[in-house]
């Protein structure tokens, strides 16, 4: 991982996150989630998580966050950081692992709670075997 990110970047994303979690709507699950990710060209797009009392159709912070990047015309990304309240750093679900190996599987993932506990992994290493755009092209003999 490059020493920018392990210094001013990874901070400043788990702050954002943080700030990010503020706005979540969770009136169901009452369990608040922010992300921060950072494109490529250094911006900063957030998300939290959007509940509806159709559960399905809740929206995670950290697709929330690669949803806005994508809007802005990002698709390329050096790192995210998640925060929740929980004892021990929360891991995204499998469907937000799965947006994120779509488009930064070797981006590093810092995971955050509200005491300052970070656990950092890279997004191949939450989603081994993911299914992504090289199982489309690949020849069906």
């Amino acid at each position: 991982m490059d020493e920018e990110l392990c210094g001013e970047k990874k901070a400043e994303l788990l702050e954002a996150a943080l700030k990010a979690r503020e706005n979540a709507y969770a009136p169901y699950s009452r369990f608040q989630v922010g992300a921060a990710l950072l494109a490529d060209d250094g911006k900063i797009y957030t998300g939290c998580n959007v509940e509806n009392a159709s559960y399905g159709l809740a929206v995670c912070a950290e697709r929330v966050a690669v949803f806005q990047a994508v809007l802005n015309g990002a698709r390329s990304f050096r790192a995210m950081a998640v925060v929740a309240a929980l004892d021990e750093p929360v891991p995204p679900c499998g469907a937000c692992r799965q947006v994120l190996a779509e488009f930064a599987p070797e981006m590093p993932l810092f995971m955050g709670n509200l005491q300052g506990k970070i656990s950092c992994l890279k997004v191949k290493d939450l989603l081994p075997y993911a299914f992504g755009p090289d199982k489309l092209m690949e020849d069906k003999g």
